[in-house]
């Protein structure tokens, strides 16, 4: 008999496995549909021996210390400042737009009090910022949300702007400094050898079996479990009862190329020109040091994997009506992305997955305080995170 059966191997599963085996010394199994462990984060070292990112480039950044002390208990880090320019104009720039952007992109030399008076002098009034069009037009004006974000944002989301959220655009700043980092967070390192390893890690301690190529569906009726936490799609795990939630999925085209390095930066977007978003080489990312290069066009689509929750009113309310079928579910626990329908950066699905687990141990505890007054014998143990020792892959 499992304590949990958990549904998928990413991090929130994966962490909440650990936290329960260790933290709780309860029985866990943990099953992916996938082949692999790690979700999306997934990294793999290809046919040239070059560590990839499977499914395009995964760049860790906190601003928690929990969280990045946490996570460094199963890795150790690389620290890494993300850098990202944007092809616009002939020209490669960087991306948040910055003072060297402008300057670069006009041909001017102002300074950074001087670009400050820019951009309010061509930003333009918006009176009830709703819209991702909103946001950009009132910090930077009509030419730069035309030259850095219309065009990206149709191919990411086959949507104007002007028909999404706030929040796509609201996440990426406009600056009057030269600061060229994409980030800005306290913490921002990536794992020295890599997601996969790292996962390995979390998942390795005795408490702990992986069932991999397994949809949970076909072993939830065949090994008797508890309690079940669930990382999938909301929708798919109550039929789709009230129809498909709305997601944007990728296609990755990963390449190899004879040099040792292929463009000169790690990301490069493309607002305007060509079918894909943006090229990655992982080489930046890793520092690994290899006399070959990989990288990876991402094309945006319609169909395939649920990567990234369309963030429009009517999809907000359609979740809703899902999230009360999830709230009436007492042997279940839905977390991340999927469960949730809401878009989460790594750190922030650790951090609610943290959470979580808080809340069940504090539950446990709550329970076994109530019946220890009543002088029964019911211990529910909580220790200061550890890693496991020995790993378990579960064969049924």
């Amino acid at each position: 008999m499992f304590d949990y059966l958990i549904v998928g191997a990413g991090f929130a599963g994966s962490v909440l496995a650990e936290r329960l085996a260790a933290g709780s010394d309860k029985k866990v199994l943990i099953c992916d549909r996938r082949p692999h462990i790690g979700g999306n984060a997934y990294d793999f070292y290809n046919d040239e021996g070059i560590l990839i990112h499977k499914y395009g480039p995964h760049i860790f950044h906190t601003n928690s210390k929990d969280v990045f002390d946490y996570l460094g208990k199963f890795t150790e880090w690389r620290e890494y400042q993300h850098r990202v320019l944007a092809s616009v104009d002939g020209m490669l720039v960087p991306m948040p737009i910055n003072l060297d952007t402008i300057n670069k992109l006009y041909g001017l030399n102002l300074t950074a009090f001087e670009v400050e008076d820019f951009f309010k002098k061509i930003a333009e009034p918006v009176e009830h910022i709703k819209t991702s069009e909103d946001v950009v037009v009132s910090k930077v004006g009509r030419e730069l949300y035309e030259k850095f974000f219309k065009n990206y944002t149709r191919k990411q989301w086959d949507l104007d702007p002007s028909e999404l959220d706030a929040s796509v655009t609201a996440r990426v700043p406009t600056r009057t400094n030269r600061d060229d980092r994409y980030f800005t967070d306290v913490y921002q390192a990536m794992p020295k050898n890599g997601y996969t390893k790292m996962f390995e890690n979390i998942l390795d301690h005795p408490n702990i079996k992986i069932m991999l190529n397994t949809d949970y569906r076909e072993i939830a009726n065949q090994i008797p479990y508890r309690e079940m936490i669930y990382t999938g799609p909301v929708d798919s795990f109550f039929n789709y009862a009230y129809g498909k939630l709305p997601y944007r999925s990728l296609e990755f085209k990963h390449e190899t190329h004879d040099t040792e390095q292929f463009q000169t930066a790690p990301v490069v977007n493309f607002p305007n020109e060509h079918a894909f978003t943006r090229i990655t080489e992982f080489k930046y990312l890793t520092g690994q040091d290899h006399k070959k290069t990989s990288v990876v066009y991402e094309f945006p689509q319609a169909e395939g994997d649920p990567y990234y929750p369309i963030p429009r009113k009517e999809n907000a309310e359609l979740y809703a009506k899902y999230k009360a079928l999830a709230d009436a579910e007492t042997d279940v626990h839905f977390v991340g992305r999927l469960a949730t329908y809401k878009y989460y950066n790594m750190d922030q699905i650790v951090a609610q997955a943290l959470t979580t687990y808080g809340k069940i141990a504090g539950m446990k505890r709550k329970a076994a305080a109530v019946f220890s007054q009543s002088k029964e014998e019911i211990k529910v143990p909580y220790v200061i995170p550890q890693n496991g020792n020995g790993k378990a892959i579960a064969n049924f």
